[in-house]
């Protein structure tokens, strides 16, 4: 029997959704094995979609799923997984209920198809909505407490592009310019945020290496170091790239420490991409030393990446107390080591894209150097630093311009 046009891009959605929900794996994790079925891009594109606007909305398609069962459907139950495919592409991506329904109930050969085809005909008919704003998972809204009602509305889509310029600190110019020849619009010299859904390789500038995707949150940190004037500074934990490009651009002479093979060989692209130096060493930083001090370090830590949840929603879902108490462990060992490593009068910069206390401000408080704070002007507008010149950022700011991702960032010098 013929199968319907587009099911095995909604077989895959599933797949990544078990691997995800079931078995703890993050969905750039589960993505490979569950597209090894699905030939064209666009079905590619259409699976991870639909896959990431389930994990973002799951509370409230529960929810509604469970509004019109008489007996609550299992949490593992395939019939609720199938639904909360069907609801989310009806619900978010406007797809006729007929077409949901043809390429839905498929995925329950031999399953309970009657239920299913039952509880989504009568949603639709009930016309029912998601709220505007995503409903968090109760452990998730319990940690981040009174700032999870902030967080909430920036997860409600996808996230904008945002780029860092490479030559802007040459031309003042220059980041006027490039908005403009994008299309977009900049909250800091040297940014541009452009509106989602282009193919980066086809941007403008790509290819000579003009530019790479940060995130403005995530550019921040490097920021805060100020201009390199050829001194030293070490990036840990280094890879992918965009903080050590971020200051080599700057001026300093970058030493860029990762664990990953992988990860690294994709920094030593972009850093041919853009034509930028640095000096990559593969290392563990727990084990490694180094023949010098530095006048900077950079130290965007191992971390839960809760953070980034409006991009990667896998994480409302999968990172408990356990793993937050495992990245601890380890940002703590690192905060130490990096101090060690510090010139007097040497700045230490310990960055974390997490949305946790634990992560972020109970870290910073353990630290035994001088702190130098963190200033409003350093800033992009609307954005402030907290009391004890730390920073905190969120998915909530800037919710009007897109949003931010979630970063935990403090200062101090070696004295």
């Amino acid at each position: 029997m013929a199968q319907p046009p587009g099911i095995h891009a909604r077989r895959a959605a599933l797949q990544m959704l078990d691997a995800v929900l079931r078995r703890g794996e993050t969905l750039e994790q589960a993505e490979g094995p569950a597209l090894k079925q699905v030939r064209s891009a666009p079905d590619k594109a259409l699976a991870r979609a639909i896959a990431n606007e389930v994990l973002r909305w799951l509370t409230d398609l529960d929810a509604l799923i469970d509004s019109v069962t008489r007996q609550r459907l299992p949490d593992n139950a395939k019939a609720r997984a199938v639904l909360r495919l069907m609801l989310v592409q009806w619900l978010r991506f406007d797809t006729p209920p007929h077409a949901v329904v043809a390429t839905g109930l498929p995925l329950l050969s031999g399953g309970p198809r009657r239920l299913a085809h039952g509880v989504f005909s009568t949603l639709s008919k009930q016309a029912v909505a998601l709220p505007e704003v995503p409903t968090l998972p109760e452990a998730v809204a319990l940690r981040w407490g009174e700032m999870a009602s902030e967080i909430a509305p920036g997860l409600a889509d996808p996230p904008p592009l945002d780029l860092v310029l490479r030559d802007f600190q040459h031309d003042p110019e220059h980041t006027a310019q490039w908005a403009v020849k994008l299309g977009g619009e900049s909250y800091l010299p040297g940014h541009v945020r452009l509106s989602r859904g282009a193919t980066v390789e086809k941007i403008e500038g790509f290819r000579e290496g003009v530019w790479w995707v940060q995130d403005l949150a995530a550019s921040l940190p490097a920021r805060l170091l100020g201009e390199g004037k050829s001194r030293h500074a070490l990036d840990l934990c280094a890879a992918p790239g965009g903080k050590t490009m971020q200051l080599a651009a700057s001026g300093w002479k970058v030493t860029a420490l990762d664990l990953s093979k992988r990860r690294l060989d994709l920094l030593k692209d972009n850093l041919k991409r853009t034509g930028l130096k640095a000096s990559p060493i593969r290392a563990d930083a727990l084990a490694w030393e180094p023949k010098h001090q530095f006048d900077a370090i950079l130290l965007d830590a191992p971390c839960t990446a809760t953070g980034t949840c409006r991009r990667h929603p896998d994480v409302l879902h999968r990172i408990g107390e356990r793993q937050i108490e495992e990245m601890t462990e380890l940002q703590a060992a690192l905060l130490e080591r990096a101090a060690g490593w510090l010139k007097p009068s040497g700045v230490l910069v310990y960055a974390v894209c997490s949305l946790e206390r634990e992560e972020g401000e109970d870290q910073a408080a353990r630290v035994a150097l001088e702190p130098l704070l963190i200033a409003a002007d350093e800033l992009p507008a609307g954005i402030v630093p907290s009391p004890e010149g730390w920073l905190r950022t969120h998915p909530g700011m800037l919710a009007e311009h897109g949003g931010l991702d979630g970063f935990f960032v403090a200062r101090w010098i070696k004295r």
